[in-house]
């Protein structure tokens, strides 16, 4: 697989070259916002990360010339509907109410979600422990469903367009609580900026909101790519790289069946 610098959008796209010059090119959308340790830019401007190196492996055993573009991910769904990309592969959970419009590959991981509050503080992941709390959460992802479902009777629910931005809102102390993704928020607690905080444990699970794991999401009826897609995925599962991958990023498996 060659690596290579585009230009696309202004900023700094990472091209994943899989097999031949006649390999179907496909514009893999991950979210412009940064999401450590999944994707983020490195000093010189290129994406880094679990994720982007996921995304790499399954092209190449896909044989798939994969192109990494950026998108706002709030609009990230109307980009693929739009044809403006080709999947998605930005930490998706696979849930009901996406598959509405979307179709979805196989699972590529699967994890809890959780509580990250300061140490100091004593709260649990329910609603009875959150109630008078104020609770940070990032636009437009199941967290915010299921705070608003689970917590937004009792807690206020304050609403931030990326993670980051609701970290250093818990860190500054104007938020008491925030819901995220477990591996996500376990490269925060374990960062100089997340000294602070701690997880508090997983939220009570609910795979109508949670999901099924996150997968590629595709264009309803692309089953071509769809199938591409589970094919390389299938294949860094079975041989190894998935697990050599995860290695390198964290101390446990993130995928479960």
């Amino acid at each position: 697989m060659k690596l290579k610098k585009l230009l696309a959008s202004g900023l700094a796209a990472t091209v994943l070259a899989a097999g031949s010059a006649a390999a179907q090119e496909v514009k893999i959308g991950i979210a412009a916002e940064p999401y450590p340790p999944f994707a983020s830019l490195d000093a010189s401007g290129n994406w880094v990360g679990w994720e982007v190196e996921v995304i790499g492996a399954v092209c190449a055993a896909a044989e798939l010339d994969c192109v990494i573009t950026p998108v706002a991910w709030d609009g990230i769904i109307p980009s693929l509907t739009g044809q403006q990309i080709d999947a998605i592969m930005a930490s998706m959970s696979i849930t009901e109410e996406r598959m509405k419009t979307i179709d979805f590959s196989d699972p590529y991981y699967n994890t809890p979600a959780v509580i990250v509050a300061d140490k100091s503080m004593d709260i649990e992941a329910t609603p009875e422990s959150l109630a008078g709390k104020i609770v940070g959460i990032q636009a437009s992802t199941i967290h915010q469903t299921y705070a608003n479902a689970y917590f937004g009777d009792a807690a206020e629910i304050r609403v931030y367009q990326t993670q980051d931005e609701a970290n250093q809102d818990l860190v500054a102390g104007r938020i008491d609580a925030t819901q995220a993704d477990s591996i996500a928020m376990a490269d925060f607690v374990n960062s100089d900026a997340g000294a602070c905080c701690e997880i508090k444990g997983a939220v009570a699970n609910d795979e109508a909101i949670l999901g099924k794991g996150v997968g590629a999401g595709v264009r309803k009826g692309d089953d071509a790519l769809r199938e591409s897609l589970n094919k390389g995925i299938a294949a860094i599962l079975a041989d190894g790289t998935h697990a050599e991958i995860t290695s390198r990023y964290f101390t446990t498996s993130i995928y479960s069946e």
